[in-house]
């Protein structure tokens, strides 16, 4: 807020300003403080004055936001705006009085820079499927058929008397499945077949055919059968047939759909980060367990190479409900909306900026936008508002929450964390209740963890449910003083500052969690293991790793994310996971798991391997009962080095090719000529 104008109205004294307040949370954010009382109105002019000064504005109010921005475009002004609901956030409550820190919070958190919001293009040329059972879908299709390209694709199931003209082409068929989005739909028909043209009364379908194919811009489902695709992929429309006003809609909707079209790319993937695959072995899936959309899939591999060591993620699709971004542990995928470091950046702001102005004790309250910012219009209209300790903080999808963010709140004085859910819980959200879960067994491993819970959601569609949820919280005191590390670096990163923040140097060294959970240890069982280092060669953060001068592995546990690759790929199956936070300062240097003295070679003396990854060769060739093992003179050739071994075997003469003694041939004669010596 450095060299900013906050604006702070009391909309006509509907609400009282507690200036002092507002001024020492505004002074200690660097920003000049500016009351008014209708500033949209009658006190416009000092807003217009404060754009001909050059420096950033923020406006304590959403209602008038469309007025002020056209006045700043007039006024030709290109100093930064801003705008922050104080009004239904903060001064509409019955404890209005006490919301000073509160709105001088609510400014700093607007006061963070948002980004500018990547976008996926999309193009339709309306090339249209209408999928039906009955006269319905043929009804549709007449309807639309001045805006789309259209087919009609009649299950058959019922008679359907034709239309006087053919003005799109009706076929029989069921789709068996779809793949795509708007404008790259496929669909798989069996049964397809054309009509005869001297049906009369009713189609008359010609000879079926299984597998084939539609490729369109737009699928209109009117079947009334189980959906081909997600409810939430674009383009694909579905209505009841019997239910005339969703098919009003959907008709309405499809008009639309014609043209070129920018979607939010909700989530960013860096492929290098990611742990779903090493060496044809699967380790983390924890995005494709809860994806609701299909939008992630795993990687084909390219050619020539053995497998895809990372997951593919479909912008196109993605409905962005920021479950895959939430539980991610090794920060491959982050959400775009806003990104991680801006979400964190405001929560600081807003805590921080809370406990500057005098605020304590502060209940953070994180809620999707348009669900949360309407209930928390109704209660401040119609109820009792928002308590003044209740910091509201808007997501793009409550179900986008990570970890980080979670446990930084905390560690910057929250004493409770409360999520908004609608009351018909959203796709995606077993994410959240998972991360839910990993910090209450962190808070109660720390000793912090109270009744009720400090992180904990409220799902509820009522203004009036939601206030009296939110009562529980308020008892809570924040369990640690406030830290105010920055939120540097990758969530992983932020999340290790705030747990240390959490832990202050005395609680307990080891806190154990639940499964899945993305801190840990992989246990390895150093008597069997034999440094064979297929652990160090798939672990996608570098937990394992190698010393290339002598056999030694060794292991860093903040860097172990819980995959499971390294126990999947190890041959003799001696490691284990056991997820948990350590704060011990060990857990941040590599530790020596298994070292061994080099093998010689028993002929040059050369070191090359090691002697428990040699028995354990010897044990499994001869345990196999083969001819060519069970001589202890050529298993004495695995103990050399690779030089001296083919140096042997050419001095002996060995053939690796050679079999055992043939038994000699017997024949008829043979068997004769032994009866008559018997006789």
């Amino acid at each position: 807020m450095t060299d900013r104008i906050a604006f702070v109205c009391s909309c006509e004294d509907s609400m009282p300003l507690d200036g002092r307040t507002l001024a020492r949370g505004c002074a200690a954010r660097g920003a000049e403080l500016r009351i008014a009382e209708q500033l949209c109105r009658s006190q416009l002019d000092r807003f217009l004055a404060a754009l001909g000064e050059g420096r950033p504005v923020t406006v304590g109010c959403t209602q008038e936001a469309p007025l002020f921005a056209q006045e700043a475009e007039a006024a030709g002004s290109a100093a930064p705006l801003t705008f922050v609901n104080l009004r239904e956030q903060a001064g509409w409550s019955a404890e209005a009085a006490q919301t000073g820190p509160k709105m001088a919070a609510l400014l700093a958190a607007a006061a963070v820079p948002l980004p500018a919001t990547p976008l996926v293009p999309l193009k339709s040329e309306g090339v249209a499927l209408v999928l039906g059972r009955d006269a319905v879908a043929i009804e549709a299709a007449r309807r639309l058929a001045d805006t789309l390209d259209l087919t009609v694709l009649l299950t058959g199931a019922e008679p359907v008397t034709p239309p006087r003209s053919a003005e799109f082409p009706v076929l029989r068929g069921r789709a068996r499945g779809a793949t795509g989005w708007l404008g790259t739909f496929e669909v798989l028909v069996d049964g397809y077949a054309a009509p005869s043209p001297a049906s009369r009364d009713r189609y008359v379908w010609g000879a079926g055919k299984d597998g084939a194919r539609s490729r369109c811009d737009l699928i209109l489902d009117l079947t009334g059968g189980p959906p081909l695709l997600p409810a939430t992929r674009i383009g694909y429309l579905r209505a009841a047939p019997e239910d005339a006003a969703a098919v009003e809609r959907l008709i309405a909707e499809a008009r639309t759909l014609v043209g070129e079209f920018d979607k939010p790319r909700f989530v960013q993937f860096e492929a290098g980060l990611c742990a779903h695959s090493r060496n044809r072995r699967t380790g983390c899936t924890r995005c494709l367990d809860l994806c609701p959309t299909g939008a992630i899939t795993p990687g084909v591999a390219p050619p020539g190479a053995r497998g895809a060591e990372h997951v593919a993620l479909s912008a196109e699709i993605c409905a962005g409900c920021g479950a895959c971004a939430a539980v991610c542990p090794t920060g491959a995928i982050t959400y775009a909306l806003p990104p991680p470091a801006t979400l964190l950046a405001q929560a600081r702001a807003l805590l921080l900026g809370f406990a500057e102005a005098g605020g304590r004790d502060p209940v953070l309250l994180l809620h999707g936008g348009e669900q949360g910012e309407a209930l928390i219009d109704a209660l401040a209209r119609h109820g009792e508002g928002l308590p003044a300790r209740v910091l509201p903080l808007r997501l793009n999808e409550p179900t986008q929450l990570d970890l980080a963010l979670l446990a930084a709140a905390f560690a910057w004085g929250a004493a409770s964390v409360r999520v908004l859910l609608p009351g018909h819980r959203p796709h995606g959200a077993e994410g959240l209740f998972r991360n839910l879960d990993y910090l209450g067994a962190a808070l109660t491993g720390l000793g912090l963890e109270a009744a009720p819970p400090r992180a904990a959601a409220i799902e509820t569609d009522d203004p009036f449910t939601l206030a009296e949820a939110l009562s529980p919280a308020l008892a809570l005191r924040t369990p640690r003083p406030a830290a105010s590390f920055l939120a540097l670096g990758a969530p992983r990163e932020v999340l290790r500052q705030a747990l240390a923040a959490l832990h202050g140097g005395a609680g307990p060294a080891v806190v154990q969690l639940p499964e899945q959970a993305p801190f840990g240890l992989a246990l390895v069982a150093a008597e069997g293991c034999t440094l064979c280092l297929a652990c160090t060669m798939v672990c996608p953060t570098q937990a394992f790793t190698a010393n290339p001068d002598r056999p030694e592995l060794s292991f860093l546990e903040t860097a172990c994310v819980q995959c499971g690759l390294c126990a999947a790929t190890c041959p003799e199956k001696v490691i284990t996971l056991e997820p948990r936070l350590n704060f011990a300062e060990a857990a941040a240097r590599p530790v020596v798991v298994k070292a061994e003295a080099p093998a010689l070679c028993t002929r040059c003396a050369r070191p090359f391997g090691t002697a428990s990854s040699l028995a354990r060769v010897k044990a499994k060739l001869q345990a196999s009962g083969h001819w060519m093992f069970q001589d202890l003179a050529r298993l004495a050739v695995l103990e050399m080095c690779e030089d001296c071994r083919a140096i042997v075997a050419a001095e002996a003469a060995l053939d690796p090719y050679a079999g055992p003694a043939r038994p000699v041939t017997r024949t008829t004669e043979d068997w004769l000529r032994e009866r008559d010596q018997e006789a």
